[in-house]
């Protein structure tokens, strides 16, 4: 297998795109960040692809963002060195995708491996896959506009545990929710999704550019707002007392233990 962060493969106007840090299950660093960004606007910008098709390498589907790499960030900023793109960059490139976005859940998925569910046209999961969203236990806020879009697809309350918890939710869960689709048994999961795909992608790219624009332009201002909420929030919570007990906590291997911060943290 390459060492490319992500694979790609073209069949039937169907682009699959598997990330592919498999030893770090999928964790997002920088460098993934740039190749799966690039690879959306690639797919975007050529006219041979209808659909990509997203999945992961392995055992999880993403790991969410390399918490490795972002103690690194939070300790040394200064020599940290950025991607083109990064994580807001992948944002912009989800947010802009004009083509059906089809992702194919195959194992575990945390942070941006969750919360990339919001920008799914057709979501399918492995039955023995779950997703967390682990904001509260970093001591971070929510992102990729998942609280806007969460509550909209799950409604509050599911959306609620969700952000708030820092619990799993397993795959049947995550279908009650809305978060996805479909589910499938593992063997079958990579096969369904892209017989769906293969469907859409028989249809023409331009009327599927259409669909996909007027389905998503009433929720673009209410996306860029909640990004924009979030991305202060995360700033305001970032290297503050409970995130760099967080951070320590992950580097020790150990539970973070937040009940003797100062007032208010």
């Amino acid at each position: 297998m390459t060492d490319a962060p992500i694979l790609v493969d073209d069949q039937a106007r169907v682009r699959t795109v598997t990330l592919n840090r498999p030893e770090a299950l999928n964790a997002c660093n920088e460098a993934l960040y740039d190749a799966l960004a690039q690879g959306l606007i690639d797919a975007g910008a050529d006219p041979s692809v209808a659909v990509v098709l997203l999945t992961g390498s392995g055992r999880a589907f993403c790991a969410g963002t390399d918490l490795v790499e972002m103690a690194a960030r939070v300790m040394d900023p200064d020599n940290f060195v950025e991607g083109t793109h990064g994580f807001l960059g992948l944002i912009d490139a989800l947010v802009d995708f004009p083509k059906p976005l089809v992702i194919a859940v195959n194992g575990l998925g945390l942070g941006i491996g969750a919360t990339i569910l919001g920008f799914a046209d057709l979501a399918f999961m492995s039955t023995t896959a779950k997703l967390k969203c682990p904001f509260t236990s970093l001591a971070v806020a929510p992102e990729a506009a998942s609280s806007f879009l969460f509550p909209r697809l799950a409604g509050h309350q599911a959306a609620a545990w969700m952000l708030l918890s820092s619990e799993w939710i397993s795959a049947a869960e995550a279908h009650d929710m809305g978060l996805v689709w479909k589910l499938c048994e593992p063997d079958d999961l990579l096969a369904e999704a892209h017989r769906h795909a293969a469907i859409l992608a028989a249809k023409p790219i331009s009327s599927l550019v259409a669909c996909k624009r007027v389905m998503v332009a009433p929720l673009r201002a209410e996306i860029a707002a909640a990004r924009e909420r979030e991305n202060q929030c995360f700033i305001d919570l970032m290297g503050g007392p409970a995130n760099s007990e967080a951070l320590a906590a992950f580097a020790e291997g150990r539970e973070p233990d937040f009940t003797n911060l100062p007032p208010g943290w």
